[in-house]
């Protein structure tokens, strides 16, 4: 019996351990095709907007608290017209967690002052995820500030703090 190899090998081979451990593998592929969508989904700007950060006050017309980044759009005039603006912020939870927002926060109807960078385009559309901030511009009180409000642009190629020649 000792010289038998099926006999050696039977303990390993039973029925179904192999399915349990394919059913883990799935499980382990699923999990890591889900962790690497959502650090796909995060991105930067890809050099999009201008390192300069504009003023814009407007009346918001809707909050848009979706994923990946939450929006507001809000109407600001111009020259005497009105023109449609939207700002991308962080994702809501985000914004919940790190700012204490709630559905209260920002409502249509608000008048607000942003602080944030423009597209490169000219379109009207401002990023809040860096050096910005939000003032309800009626009460003064400040609802959002990146942890980078106020400093500099950056001035170095492809706007990097390096201002080494490239």
């Amino acid at each position: 019996m000792e010289g038998d190899g099926a006999n050696r090998y039977s303990v390993i081979s039973v029925s179904g351990e192999g399915t349990v451990f394919r059913s883990g593998l799935i499980a382990a592929a699923i999990i890591c095709l889900a962790l690497s969508s959502s650090v796909r989904a995060h991105h930067g700007d890809a050099d999009r907007y201008n390192q300069e950060v504009i003023t814009v006050t407007g009346t918001v017309v809707d909050v848009q608290m979706v994923n990946p980044h939450a929006r507001i759009v809000l109407d600001v005039v111009e020259n005497g017209k009105p023109v449609r603006w939207q700002a991308e912020l962080g994702g809501p939870q985000q914004l919940i967690k790190q700012f204490g927002w709630t559905p209260s926060t920002i409502k249509a109807g608000m008048k607000l002052t942003m602080i944030g960078r423009r597209l490169k385009s000219g379109a009207p559309y401002l990023n809040l995820t860096e050096r910005s901030n939000i003032v309800n511009a009626e009460t003064g009180k400040e609802i959002y500030r990146t942890p980078n409000f106020g400093e500099a642009a950056p001035t170095g190629p492809k706007g990097t703090l390096d201002t080494r020649n490239p």
